[in-house]
C-alpha cells in the first residue's frame, strides 16, 4: 500500500466511540453507582472496571460493592443506573467529529470506531456519518477488549506501528504501549475521573482537550514518533 499523503507509519486511526466521539456517560455512572451505595470511589477502581469486557466489569463492581451481589446483578444494576442517568443527560455527539472524520480522510487515513457496546449504538448516534469510516466502520470490542492488537493487524491487516488509537480510558493506553501501537489519550472532563493521572502514569505523551486538537501537526508528530520508537514518555 502506497504510503497515505507522506506518512511514514499510519495508516488508520481507531477513535472509540464513548468519551471520544460522544461524551462521556460511562465515568459519571459508575462514580454515582458506586458512591450512593457507601464505596468509596478511587483509581483503583477505575483501573479495574473500565474498558473491560462487560462480564468482567461486573464482577468487578459486584467486588467493590461487596454486598453479596454476583456479577450479572451488579451489571443489571449498573446499566439501570445508565437509563436513569441518560434521562437526564442524554448522549451527545462531541464537537468536531465530522470535522477530524473529513480531516483524516483528506490526509488519506482509513478511520474505524470501536467501542464496549453492540453495533445499534454507533448506528443510532452515530450512523449518520458511516460513509466516512472504513472497514467495517464499527467495532465491538466486548469480547476482544481491549481490542487494539486485533483491529490492527486481524482487521486491517496492518502493523502495530500503523494504527493510532485515540482513547478516554488509560487501560488503553497501557495495552497501546505493551504493542507498540500509537496512541492520544482523551481524558474525560468529569471533576471524579483518575484518568488524566492515570494516562501520565502510564507514559501518555499527547493528551487533547478536544477533537480540534487532532489536527495534521499532530497526526504528523505521532507518526514520526512512531517512526523512531519514542512514543511514549520514559
Amino acid at each position: 500500500m502506497s504510503h497515505a499523503h507522506g506518512f511514514a507509519r499510519l495508516r488508520l486511526v481507531a477513535l472509540n466511540i464513548d468519551g471520544v466521539l460522544l461524551n462521556d456517560t460511562f465515568s459519571p455512572v459508575i462514580h454515582r453507582y458506586i458512591t450512593t451505595r457507601g464505596r468509596a470511589y478511587t483509581a483503583d477502581v477505575e483501573r479495574t472496571i473500565f474498558s473491560q469486557p462487560q462480564k468482567v466489569a461486573g464482577e468487578r463492581m459486584a467486588e467493590v460493592l461487596g454486598s453479596g451481589l454476583s456479577g450479572p446483578q451488579a451489571l443489571a444494576g449498573y446499566f439501570r443506573e445508565r437509563e436513569a442517568y441518560l434521562r437526564e443527560h442524554p448522549v451527545t455527539v462531541h464537537p468536531g467529529v465530522v470535522e477530524l472524520l473529513t480531516r483524516l480522510r483528506a490526509l488519506g487515513l482509513r478511520t474505524v470506531c470501536y467501542g464496549g457496546l453492540a453495533k445499534d449504538h454507533f448506528d443510532r448516534f452515530l450512523g449518520e456519518y458511516a460513509p466516512l469510516f472504513d472497514g467495517p466502520g464499527y467495532v465491538c470490542t466486548d469480547a476482544i477488549r481491549p481490542g487494539l492488537h486485533e483491529i490492527t493487524t486481524e482487521i486491517f491487516s496492518l502493523r502495530n506501528d500503523q494504527a493510532l488509537f485515540v482513547d478516554d480510558v488509560a487501560r488503553v493506553a497501557e495495552a497501546a504501549r505493551r504493542h507498540g501501537i500509537p496512541f492520544i489519550g482523551f481524558p474525560t472532563s468529569f471533576e471524579h475521573s483518575f484518568q488524566g493521572h492515570l494516562m501520565k502514569e502510564a507514559g501518555v505523551r499527547h493528551v487533547i482537550r478536544s477533537l480540534d486538537d487532532i489536527d495534521e501537526d499532530l497526526l504528523r508528530t505521532v507518526d514520526e514518533e512512531a517512526a523512531a520508537g519514542t512514543l511514549w514518555e520514559a
